[in-house]
């Protein structure tokens, strides 16, 4: 019942914005991607968040300002406008679960399980939890849900990872799940430089459900590629002493972890979650034809 939300590095590639406000503050539509996130987590049913932000910054407070401020202020402002309906927006964000917010242990060594070790007192003694990258975004009803059904149905599994089919012409691009013949993880191959080495068309993302066996391996003196500390080890590590599953996500997985991908996906949720899609479609049409 418990979720890990990680948004703890300094997203140089997303300099200046990011020396002043989080990366997964940046808004998709209206909101900003991190309560995207938390949304889904609720749709599944957890009950309590904990956001890992990025030490020595101002992301802990700033997180804690819009997951927890009542904004009296605003209510009250709009109110006197006749306005009210306008705060239904903010109220909804008061009313997610409970939402823990932690920076990321500066002593850890730099990679993306720092943070989910950084969170390890607040899931030690659970039977399992999740863990979102929130670079990571879901298009659709999300992959926690199907994360958490797949472990209620296999409840001796060791953890449970995200899935979806990509082109081959992609394959290169992202780490790349090799498969056991019982179907579940066996490892992930990194970026295979060539198609023939790609196990599989199946790639590995943020989202996982794992179990607290895993702080086992992730710790600070298994570090690998370029020393750092990499979740996808400890996972490959626990997939040699019982089954990994492996769940094809439901959903449409698309990253906003650098400009480019961000834009285009922020162009892909606003195609497909707003009222102001068609006038969208139709700028960029007459844009098109106009150049």
């Amino acid at each position: 019942m418990k979720a890990i939300i990680t948004d703890a590095g300094f997203a140089s590639r997303y300099l200046p914005i990011t020396k002043t406000i989080p990366k997964a503050m940046i808004p998709i539509g209206a909101k900003p991607v991190m309560q995207l996130c938390v949304e889904e987590c609720a749709r599944a049913g957890i009950e309590e968040i904990v956001i890992v932000a990025t030490p020595n910054t101002k992301s802990k407070e700033i997180y804690e300002d819009y997951f927890h401020n009542p904004a009296e202020n605003v209510r009250a402002l709009l109110e006197k406008q006749g306005k009210s309906d306008r705060f239904k927006s903010v109220q909804e964000v008061l009313e997610f679960p409970k939402i823990t917010v932690i920076e990321q242990d500066p002593t850890l060594p730099y990679g993306n399980g720092s943070p989910i070790v950084s969170a390890k007192d607040f899931v030690k003694d659970d039977e399992a939890f999740v863990v979102l990258y929130s670079d990571d975004l879901i298009l659709g009803e999300g992959d926690v849900k199907v994360l958490i059904e797949t472990f209620e149905n296999n409840k001796g599994a060791k953890a449970v990872i995200a899935a979806q089919e990509m082109p081959e012409k992609d394959w290169h691009r992202y780490g790349m799940i090799a498969l056991k013949e019982n179907g579940t993880l066996s490892h992930i191959v990194e970026k295979p430089k060539t198609p023939d080495l790609s196990p599989s068309n199946l790639t590995s993302y943020g989202r996982y459900l794992l179990t607290p066996e895993v702080f086992d391996y992730l710790i600070p003196a298994n570090t690998g590629l370029d020393d750092e500390l990499w979740t996808v080890d400890a996972i490959t590590k626990l997939a040699e002493h019982g089954d990994v599953l492996v769940a094809k996500s439901e959903g449409n997985w698309i990253t906003t972890g650098d400009p480019k991908n961000y834009f285009l996906a922020h162009l892909e949720y606003v195609l497909s979650h707003t009222d102001y899609a068609e006038d969208v479609k139709k700028f960029v049409e007459d844009y098109s034809s106009n150049q």
